[in-house]
């Protein structure tokens, strides 16, 4: 592949379930609505492809593959296919021969429901590379419940901690919390390629609920990276985005209806 200005990994396997009413793949959503939310123009992943920078492009896919491909036959991505839904960690496991065949030094990892993120936010990313192996891309929220906390210390993220975990902290510690993590990170593809195969030797049961049952299921963490490699003396950073709305996540029907809002307000 030629050399290009950055690869990016957009992560569209997951089944959505929080989407009520809707059985499709959530990148397939519309962001300019007809006769109801769920059906009318400009995919969401569409957005997304058209703010990443210029450069090669995976798409992981899981669920509803054929439908995704056929959907997005014309965006020029790869496609990798994530066998068992095993989370973020697992998902880039799925796109370890894309990172492999590629030659680009830098790498842009984003969510398939995240469409606001601007180009320029990408590129901000990018840039902080310069020096530092990761950087995630971290937001200031209103409402800090559930979203995963990045815990700095000079000004470097040592680890992730999600919000079942942190929640359970002294309400002093938890007041000094400010910086949550958006799911968007940029890193050096080397480093990544080299520090999945410590990913692999991590794995997390967690219980799902599985065609109505509860079952436990093994699965793989994006986040475990950050303390992996901190650990290992990499250096991890952060920027800030400047509005929250910016990396707002597309999970309910409100979500969505939100979404498509802004999206008319910004494309008048």
């Amino acid at each position: 592949m030629q050399e290009a200005e950055g690869a990016s990994i957009i992560f569209a396997a997951g089944y959505g379930s929080r989407m009520k009413s809707f059985s499709g793949n959530k990148i397939l959503l519309p962001l300019a609505p007809g006769s109801n939310p769920f059906e009318g123009e400009h995919p969401i992943i569409f957005e997304i492809v058209r703010n990443l920078p210029k450069g090669p492009k995976a798409l992981v896919i899981h669920h509803k593959r054929d439908e995704v491909i056929k959907a997005t036959r014309d965006l020029g991505v790869f496609y990798c296919d994530q066998p068992v839904p095993n989370g973020t960690g697992g998902a880039l496991m799925a796109a370890q021969d894309f990172l492999e065949q590629i030659d680009q030094k830098h790498l842009i990892i984003t969510m398939g429901d995240i469409p606001f993120v601007k180009e320029a936010t990408y590129w901000n990313l990018i840039s902080q590379l310069g020096d530092q192996d990761l950087v995630v891309l971290g937001f200031k929220p209103m409402d800090k419940a559930q979203y995963g906390i990045l815990e700095i210390e000079d000004g470097k993220v040592k680890s992730i901690t999600e919000w079942r975990y942190w929640k359970e902290y002294p309400l002093e510690r938890q007041s000094h919390f400010g910086i949550f993590n958006s799911g968007i990170y940029a890193v050096r593809r080397l480093a990544l390629i080299k520090y999945l195969k410590k990913l692999k030797q991590r794995p997390h049961q967690v219980e799902k609920k599985r065609d109505g049952q509860l079952t436990v299921v093994e699965e793989y963490f994006i986040t475990d990276l950050v303390e992996l490699m901190s650990d290992d003396g990499l250096k991890v950073g952060f920027t800030l985005v400047e509005g929250e709305n910016e990396v707002m996540g597309i999970d309910t029907l409100e979500d969505l209806v939100l979404a498509q809002t802004i999206f008319a307000k910004r494309n008048r």
